[in-house]
């Protein structure tokens, strides 16, 4: 029998309407509708170019999916942050909510065969709502200061350095991955009802010093606003907590002892130029360099409007110094368990695709991992005869 509710999850994984979906399919709208609700199977036809849309097996429409047995209030829509410049429709946060559950139903079907360390960042949220609490007639700017500092000591960066923040952060306890989220969302991040941090990370192609940044925006989100529900924020409220995330950021990456001392070796304090080093060294935007040098008092009000008139007549807005030379980070922590798995033969791709009732395409879909990491691994699962196990034998 023909599940509707499968179709449904998987449509708006897929961040497709009804109408859209009909219109792929070549089907109405209030096809789709039936379909999803129980009141009419697809024909076999309709059901392949379904799997094809979807990267799915046809018997996926046939059965329950990843999320049929599980709670679906782990996940709430209300609680993912966004590193965007505007409040996201409904639909669109149906569809990264609907991707979220999907992950992490399926972290949970492969982490069976594991064990994780201790989660620091859950400890450190702990530590920074116990901070707040205690501190709550401070300023709102120097409770994000100290955080900052708490978060970075923590985590286990240098004190003098940015390097490795995404391995540090997944080691901490954050599961980060990369998927197409759209050109106006920059990333976003949440924590599930059982204390899960992610961190979704957009896939278009950005510098290592603008994807920390994201990193460090979205750590902010997760330290500082724990439970806030977003969708229910208006305008002048979102803005703030973006207001707060954006500053969290700055003093996490650009710490202000290093930076101050930095700063003062600085000759042309508005010529963005004269900061190269210093983003070789912190792997921090030159803009994002800028302004902390303006918000610490290194360069006046006059200076900071040289500094970015100098920004935009260079073209750094679209492309800065060093763009092109420091390495972005990849997300390694799902792909590192999965292939510890299929190494040591606890799961193979196979398995997952049939266990899963998808295609290849899919897994790399969901993960953001390459195709050919999974495809690498399915050619491995091939039988390599030998000669002895063709019972062939050298004549004596």
């Amino acid at each position: 029998m023909f599940i509707g509710k499968s179709l449904t999850n998987i449509r708006i994984l897929n961040d497709l309407s009804r109408s859209q979906l009909a219109e792929k399919v070549g089907v109405t709208e209030q096809a789709i509708w039936q379909y999803e609700n129980g009141y009419m199977s697809p024909k076999l036809e309709v059901v392949n170019i379904l799997k094809t849309i979807f990267n799915v097996k046809s018997s996926y429409f046939y059965s329950n999916d990843l999320l049929s047995d599980v709670d679906m209030n782990n996940i709430q829509v209300q609680n993912i942050a966004y590193r965007s410049e505007t409040i996201n429709s409904l639909n669109k946060s149906q569809s990264e909510l609907m991707h979220v559950r999907f992950i992490d139903v399926f972290l949970k079907k492969i982490e069976s065969k594991i064990n994780y360390p201790k989660n620091s960042l859950l400890e450190l949220r702990k530590d920074t709502i116990s901070f707040l609490k205690k501190n709550s007639e401070m300023s709102r700017e120097e409770q994000i200061r100290h955080i900052a500092e708490l978060a970075r000591g923590r985590i286990g960066l240098e004190e003098n350095s940015n390097k490795n923040l995404l391995f540090l952060l997944e080691r901490a306890g954050a599961f980060v991955f990369e998927k197409e989220i759209g050109e106006t969302i920059d990333a976003y991040s949440l924590w599930t009802e059982e204390d899960r941090p992610y961190i979704i990370l957009g896939s278009i192609k950005k510098s290592a010093a603008r994807r920390n940044f994201d990193l460090a925006h979205e750590l902010g989100h997760l330290l500082l606003h724990y439970k806030v529900e977003f969708t229910m924020q208006d305008k002048k409220s979102y803005r703030q907590l973006e207001d707060e995330a954006h500053a969290f950021a700055s003093e996490f990456l650009l710490p202000e002892k290093q930076f101050k001392l930095d700063c003062s070796r600085i000759i042309k304090v508005s010529n963005p130029d004269a900061y190269i080093d210093l983003k070789q060294k912190w792997k921090v935007s030159l803009q994002a360099i800028g302004m902390r040098a303006y918000k610490l008092g290194f360069i006046n009000y006059q200076q900071q409007r040289y500094f970015f008139m100098s920004i935009n007549k260079k073209g750094y807005k679209q492309i800065e110094p060093l763009d092109n030379e420091i390495s972005v980070e990849k997300p390694m922590k799902i792909k590192s368990i999965l292939q510890l798995l299929f190494e040591k033969g606890i799961y193979s791709v196979s398995d997952l695709m049939d266990d899963l009732k998808i295609d290849q395409s899919f897994l790399t879909v969901l993960t953001g991992i390459d195709e050919k990491f999974f495809q690498k691994h399915r050619e491995q699962e091939e039988q390599k005869f030998t000669v002895s196990e063709l019972g062939i034998k050298a004549a004596k």
